[in-house]
């Protein structure tokens, strides 16, 4: 078993101690509710003992933190980190398995609003129209495990752009590049915009008519359907325009180009966490990891 002290270093979790620090105390109480309704649910009733009573947990709450952090960071296997821990791997498994669920539901930082977090897409607009600030959105896949032959809904996982089995996430970054919001991930043959529809962002363009999008041109259609609000790269000129307007054109889709760059930079942020390279696991608990991650990017993006 190794020094706990030591594997709460940044190398291993990939946040600071002062960031670790504030992630038990937000997610101690959330943590210890869940334990007590599942002991209140087995048992049927109160407890019939002082509070304290019964067996220790073989994993304290810090040490089921830090191992799902180095779980989401270097994707080490649950017996590895059962070794660390010198506990069952069993132990770690479902350790993780709390611990990620607890920390997708965290949501995204409000960027420079402590306490703020923004869970939903009509919370990112509604932050966006009270701060004024104009919002990067774009999509990323990962590659996951092929589903078995012979079951329905295989093909749905294909990309047609990587010819590969991915899933899609779509993610909304501020112009410094600090995530914002990340949405439940959809398999990887769904359209870039489809995938944003699914998420009501037009009852959010609605609502929110000041709110202004900044897109790549996988969102044409998009753009058309809410001028002024979701902008795409401006067209280009038909063959024999004039050599301004030529230049034009080029000066204005350099000028988007680098506006948007700051949401490309989130999500390299994002596949810095080993997990997020290619998902080995079970695919209906990428979503979770997805969120995991990009909540933790985002707080340290605003000095959390």
């Amino acid at each position: 078993m190794v020094n706990r002290a030591v594997l709460a270093h940044r190398l291993f979790t990939g946040i600071s101690r002062h960031h670790l620090a504030c992630l038990v105390a937000e997610l101690g109480v959330p943590w210890q509710a869940g334990v007590e309704g599942r002991r209140h649910a087995a048992r049927g009733g109160v407890r019939k003992r002082a509070a304290g009573a019964g067996a220790r947990h073989q994993l304290v709450f810090v040490d089921r933190l830090v191992a799902t952090l180095i779980h989401l960071r270097h994707d080490l296997p649950h017996s590895v980190l059962g070794l660390l821990f010198g506990v069952d791997r069993s132990t770690i498994t479902r350790a993780i398995g709390k611990m990620r669920h607890l920390l997708a539901e965290r949501g995204c930082a409000g960027p420079d609003r402590p306490g703020l977090r923004l869970r939903t897409l009509p919370d990112v607009f509604a932050y966006a129209h009270a701060e004024g600030i104009e919002l990067r959105l774009d999509a990323t896949e990962i590659q996951v495990r092929r589903p078995p032959a012979n079951r329905g809904g295989r093909r749905a996982f294909v990309s047609g752009k990587k010819k590969q089995n991915t899933m899609k996430a779509t993610v909304i970054a501020d112009r410094r590049g600090r995530t914002v919001w990340a949405d439940t991930l959809r398999p990887g043959r769904i359209h870039d915009v489809t995938a944003t529809r699914n998420e009501d962002i037009a009852v959010c363009f609605q609502h929110f008519s000041d709110v202004e999008v900044l897109l790549d041109d996988g969102y044409l259609s998009l753009s058309r359907g809410h001028r002024g609000q979701a902008i795409t790269p401006p067209r280009k000129p038909r063959p024999g325009a004039l050599p301004s307007r030529v230049e034009q054109w080029e000066r204005d889709r350099h000028g988007h180009s680098s506006d948007r760059i700051s949401v490309e930079h989130a999500l390299a942020d994002h596949k810095r966490w080993k997990q997020l390279t290619r998902w080995t696991h079970r695919r209906d608990r990428l979503p979770d990891t997805y969120r995991a991650i990009a909540g933790l990017v985002s707080d340290r993006t605003n000095n959390v």
